[in-house]
Order: structure tokens, then C-alpha cells, then sequence
């Protein structure tokens, strides 16, 4: 669908005002769990909850985004809903309070990025064409939002402590409802047509089977990095304004790679680009394991984030897109938050508890370089078949 400038500057703010509020939400969330006086291995438990909402929350959100058509409007009941659930923060009533709190306010943002996802590529396509250049202009803004909370967060708690922490969910969370309001009135056409394939029909073509594995192995890799990296870097001495800058180095480069995306994703296919991504994040794990006493080298393994998050989610945004059109838009992108980012968040933040308590924080990363090259094993095999297969190749607009 054509779209105008004006249509999708309210995208924009949805999307700087959600990664804001995750900008400082997770890489925070366990510093703040252990002031509580909180173990690692409960932190892992605990951090775990939003992964485990991303297993069947989004296909659920998404099975009735689709059927409804009404992707706009969930998104602000879910939004709202996830603002009275973060007031619960504020009491400290126990650890199964917590979790109940934090499992409430996790099924409902969990939700929102694959709909928002589904609802901006129908005004980012157009006959069959997924138009990276003006999605990356769009998805940038929420790199900006991270960049912003993670760095000003960063310097807040250093010198003001972690007791504020509930404030700056709430406060986020507003934001995020004001941006979602501001979202064009618009109630997709619900599309019940015999022509498009079931879901099931879908993943049983070998590429797209391949593909999910692909991205349930490269995200595990990423798991180290979402759930434990503030706690590794604080365990070796560093500061929570350099853990903020740490942060906001990846986010930085990410940020260029969304802006400039359209010049270099026509250069390979999109299956051979999941090679690539895979491929260095075994190097960015490998840093992080055992160089990450070296700030340069954390630098070095932060700006690979450009390649290993941006590079890779763009790509598979424009393969879901392919693959799951029309009525399965929502069920598509609830599938990549569930295969992508739900069961191996779950699996992650578990595993990595246990790993930590038994052999360090550091042993998390050297479980991270092992995934990441079983990544690379699934994305040569998307490739394998993507070069076979039938069917007209996924076009990127410059």
C-alpha cells in the first residue's frame, strides 16, 4: 500500500516510544532485580517471564489481528493494559507479586511489535514489494528511542541508584500510549480468501522450515546479550554509564545501518544475508567471551550489532513478508516474536542461570559462540533451498 510522509511519522513515534521504553526496561530490569537482593539464577527465572509471553502471546494477538482486521486498535487496548500493569512495580509485596506483575504487563507488549510490524509493512509494500528503504527510515526511530533511554537511564541509575525504576516504566509506558493514539485511523479489509495458503501450508516448504531454524538459533546466540550483558559487564568492573555506552554503541551503528540499508541488501540475496549475519555473530560472541576485558574489543563486538540484530531483522521482516502475505501478515510476524525471540528467551535466560552460577557469566558467551555456528549450519541450508525453489524471488526496493 502507497504511503505518505504524514502517514507514517505516527509509525515512527510508535516505534521511538516502544524501543525507548525497552531501551532502558531490559538492559536495566536485572540491575534492578538484584538490588532487590535477587539471585542470578531468580533473575534468570524472572527475566525469563517476557520470553515465555513471546511463545504464545504473539500468535494469539496475531490470530485475531488477522481475523479482526483491527490491528490498530489492540494495539492501544494492549498498550493501556500494559501501563496499569507496570503501577504494580511500585509495590513491593513479594516475589510471586512480581512475577504475576511482570507476566501481565509482558503478555500485552509482547503483542504490540509483531502487529505493529504487520500493520507498517502494509503501508511499506506495495505490489508484492517490500520497500526497505522506507521501512529503515521508519524502524530507525526506534533505534534512536533505545539510544536515548539506554544512555540517560544509564547515567540516572549510576548516580541516583535503581529505586527509581518503576517510575521510568511507567513513564515510558505513557509515552508509548500517546504515540499509539496518534496511529492513523485505518481498519484493514479482512481477507478470507481460498487462494492463500494455510499457515501449515507455509512451513512445510523446506526454506521457510529452514529459515525459522535459522532464526531460532541466531537469536538464541542473542540471548547472552539481552538478558545477562549488563550483569557481565557490572560483575567486571564497569560503570553503568560505560554499560550505557556500551549499549548505546550498538544501537548507534544500528541506527546507520537502518538509514543506508537500501545501498547494501540488493547486493546478495536475502538468504545469502543470513549466512553473513550468522557468520559474524560467532565473531561478536567470541569477542564478548574472551576479550571482553578489552574495551576496544567490547566496542568492536557492540558495533557488530549492525550485522547481527539490524542486518538480520530486516532481512527476515522482508522474508515473513513474502512468505506470509495478506490474512497471515500477523500470524507470520507472531511466528518470528514466537519461534524468534520467545522459546529461545525462554531456554536462554534459563540455561544461562544455571551456566553462571556454575562456571561464571562468561561461559554464557562461550554457549553463545556454539549456537551461533549452529546458525550458520540452518542459514546455509535456507540458502540451499531458497536457491532451488519455485516461486519469484523476493524483490527489495532500493
Amino acid at each position: 500500500m502507497p504511503s505518505g510522509r504524514n502517514t507514517l511519522f505516527p509509525f515512527a513515534a510508535l516505534s521511538a516510544s516502544y524501543f525507548a521504553h525497552i531501551g532502558f526496561f531490559n538492559p536495566y530490569l536485572p540491575l534492578w532485580l538484584k538490588s532487590l537482593g535477587l539471585s542470578i539464577t531468580t533473575i534468570g527465572l524472572l527475566t525469563a517471564v517476557q520470553s515465555l509471553t513471546r511463545v504464545l502471546a504473539p500468535y494469539g494477538w496475531g490470530w485475531l489481528s488477522d481475523h479482526s482486521a483491527d490491528r490498530i486498535n489492540l494495539l492501544r487496548y494492549c498498550a493501556g493494559a500494559a501501563l496499569v500493569c507496570a503501577m504494580g512495580l511500585f509495590f513491593q509485596i513479594g516475589l510471586l507479586w512480581l512475577a504475576v506483575v511482570l507476566l501481565c504487563m509482558f503478555i500485552h507488549t509482547s503483542a504490540m511489535m509483531p502487529m505493529s510490524e504487520a500493520a507498517l509493512a502494509q503501508w511499506v509494500s506495495s505490489e508484492g514489494t517490500f520497500n526497505t528503504k522506507r521501512y529503515g527510515r521508519i524502524r530507525l526511530w526506534g533505534s534512536i528511542g533505545f539510544l536515548v533511554t539506554v544512555f540517560v537511564a544509564g547515567a540516572w541509575f549510576d548516580h541516583q541508584g535503581m529505586e527509581s525504576f518503576p517510575a521510568w516504566a511507567v513513564g515510558s509506558l505513557v509515552a508509548l500510549n500517546a504515540s499509539v493514539w496518534w496511529l492513523p485511523k485505518h481498519r484493514e479489509i479482512a481477507q478470507h480468501d481460498a487462494t492463500s495458503p494455510p499457515v501449515m501450508g507455509v512451513l512445510k516448504l523446506a526454506k521457510v522450515r529452514w529459515f525459522f531454524a535459522t532464526v531460532f538459533f541466531h537469536v538464541f546466540a542473542h540471548i547472552g546479550i539481552y538478558v545477562f550483558l549488563s550483569l557481565y559487564l557490572d560483575a567486571m568492573g564497569y560503570s553503568k554509564t560505560m554499560i550505557g555506552i556500551l549499549w548505546a554503541v550498538s544501537v548507534a551503528t544500528e541506527i546507520i545501518w537502518f538509514f543506508t540499508q537500501s545501498r547494501w541488501l540488493p547486493l546478495f540475496s536475502l538468504s545469502a544475508w543470513l549466512v553473513i549475519c550468522s557468520g559474524v555473530m560467532v565473531l561478536r560472541m567470541y569477542l564478548t567471551a574472551w576479550w571482553a576485558d578489552t574495551l576496544w574489543a567490547l566496542w568492536i563486538a557492540q558495533m557488530l550489532h549492525a550485522v547481527t540484530f539490524a542486518t538480520h531483522h530486516t532481512v527476515c521482516i522482508s522474508i515473513l513478508t513474502k512468505h506470509f502475505p495478506g490474512r497471515l501478515r500477523g500470524r507470520g510476524q507472531a511466528l518470528y516474536a514466537s519461534i524468534g525471540y520467545g522459546i529461545p528467551g525462554v531456554l536462554g535466560a534459563l540455561l544461562g542461570g544455571l551456566l553462571s552460577d556454575s562456571f561464571g557469566l562468561a561461559s554464557i558467551y562461550v554457549a553463545s559462540v556454539c549456537m551461533a555456528l549452529v546458525a550458520c549450519a540452518c542459514a546455509w541450508r535456507t540458502h540451499h533451498f531458497s536457491r532451488i525453489g519455485t516461486g519469484p524471488p523476493i524483490r527489495i526496493q532500493r
